[in-house]
């Protein structure tokens, strides 16, 4: 199974997050019918963009604890100095989709990034 990190400023639309989906599973090479889970930082739950998004995919969002991420931080591609003074991670949208994706994930790339809306995408067969 495909998660699908997202990392976003506050406030983006839906169509914002469905571009960042749409350019990473592109980018990567992935299918859409193999995504199977949006994970998010848990202080992202009432972003309504991320959520409309993923009900229009029919697609399950999942919470991911602050330690968590910081947890897989390590194991990030991208090197965000903004990711790490907001949100202590060196990837929101990384360490969102590999601590989703469970312990034997791993990133299919580097997230990719569309307009304010950041998507990572990583394999794992057991989710959170």
């Amino acid at each position: 199974m495909i998660v699908a990190g997202i990392g976003c400023r506050s406030g983006v639309d839906a169509a914002e997050v469905e571009a960042a989906l749409a350019a990473a599973l592109l980018e990567h090479r992935a299918t859409p019918s193999q995504l199977g889970l949006i994970a998010i930082p848990g202080s992202k739950a009432q972003e309504s963009g991320i959520v409309a998004a993923a009900a229009a995919r029919n697609i399950p969002i999942v919470l991911i604890a602050q330690q968590a991420m910081e947890a897989v931080s390590e194991f990030a591609i991208t090197r965000s100095s903004r990711a790490m003074a907001v949100m202590n991670v060196n990837s929101v949208a990384e360490t969102a989709a590999l601590a989703g994706a469970g312990s034997d994930a791993r990133l299919l790339g580097p997230r990719v990034a569309v307009g304010p809306v950041t998507c990572a995408l990583a394999e794992g067969a057991i989710p959170v």
